[in-house]
């Protein structure tokens, strides 16, 4: 609650602020959407609120001949957020299909990055990182370590249910005699 200049990370994200709601209990619920990273070059005030120099974190630009190379781990990336949309039901389909049009290899990174389950960690090295073809490759292989957590997740639903379902079976069965 009381922070100190130590304690805020380096790099962070410029957004603009889209949608303040006050809810009834008091808490304040705030909808942003994020412009650019960046990092904080120095601390101007600490008073009621911290206010920085920041300067904004270029994106790479893609080198012309690797673009095929970033082509294949583009789509890869893409392939992987579609697979993992399909098994994370709080994610909307539509984002995949949105995801699919973006032909940029940072804004790709950020936008799924932004979207995909990970520990906040994570989502701050991801941020860190300058080089887009890094970040792609941490993302798709964070994403795949989410897809076997979400497998095993709904393996052991589907277990739970089955024996949920056979107990409750062998209930009315004994009932019924």
């Amino acid at each position: 609650n009381e922070p100190k200049p130590d304690g805020i990370h380096e790099f962070g994200t410029v957004g603009t602020i889209v949608q303040l709601l006050r809810l009834p209990d008091g808490t304040v619920k705030v909808l942003v959407e994020g412009k650019d990273r960046a990092r904080i070059v120095e601390y101007l005030g600490e008073e009621e609120f911290f206010s920085v120099t920041a300067e904004v974190i270029p994106n790479e630009e893609m080198d012309e001949d690797k673009s095929s190379e970033f082509s294949a781990l583009m789509r890869s990336v893409q392939g992987t957020f579609e697979s993992y949309v399909k098994l994370n039901k709080r994610v909307a389909p539509e984002l995949a299909m949105s995801v699919q049009s973006i032909d940029e290899p940072s804004r790709l990174a950020d936008t799924i990055a932004a979207h995909v389950n990970f520990k906040l960690s994570a989502k701050q090295e991801l941020l860190e990182e300058g080089s887009a073809w890094k970040r792609l490759e941490m993302l798709n292989e964070l994403m795949q370590n989410e897809i076997e957590i979400l497998q095993v997740e709904k393996k052991i639903r589907t277990r739970v249910k089955k024996q949920m379902e056979k107990n409750q079976k062998e209930y009315y069965l004994n009932e019924q005699m």
